[in-house]
Order: C-alpha cells, then sequence, then structure tokens
C-alpha cells in the first residue's frame, strides 16, 4: 500500500538572545514560539514544536496553514 505524505513548509525567525541561544516564531503558526540553546538546538526545538501545534489543529479539526507560498526577502539599507 502506497501512502502519499503531505509536506508542509513554514518560515521560521530565530532572535539571537543577548544571554545566549535564540528564540525561535514561527509567523503562520500565531503563538508558536520556542528557545534553543544554540543555532541547532533552536532548529530541532521549532520542528518538534511545529510538529505539536500541527497535530493539535488537526486534532481539533482547525485548517492547518503552510507557508510554501510566503515569498521572503531581506533588505539591507544604509543608515
Amino acid at each position: 500500500m502506497i501512502t502519499s505524505v503531505n509536506t508542509l513548509t513554514y518560515r521560521i525567525l530565530l532572535n539571537e538572545e543577548p544571554e545566549g541561544g535564540f528564540t525561535v516564531s514561527v509567523p503562520a503558526l500565531p503563538g508558536c514560539i520556542t528557545f534553543g540553546e544554540n543555532l541547532n538546538h533552536a532548529l530541532e526545538m521549532a520542528k518538534e514544536a511545529i510538529e505539536g501545534y500541527v497535530e493539535l489543529l488537526k486534532e481539533q479539526g482547525e485548517p492547518v496553514p503552510d507557508d510554501s507560498k510566503t515569498l521572503e526577502y531581506s533588505l539591507t539599507l544604509a543608515s
């Protein structure tokens, strides 16, 4: 039996904290925020937080947002 796997894409924002580590937020999932002691840990924690959030949405019969069509650019301006 072949099962199809849906792929969800999420943009994450990582903010380096003055005391160390990174706070991670997921704009498409309001309130989905986590923390990692370093960049790799922050990415692992983000994946775990997103999976839990999406699972809860599915259990509650809520629509699951996806960022796959979101484009993002960073502009640098001289001050």
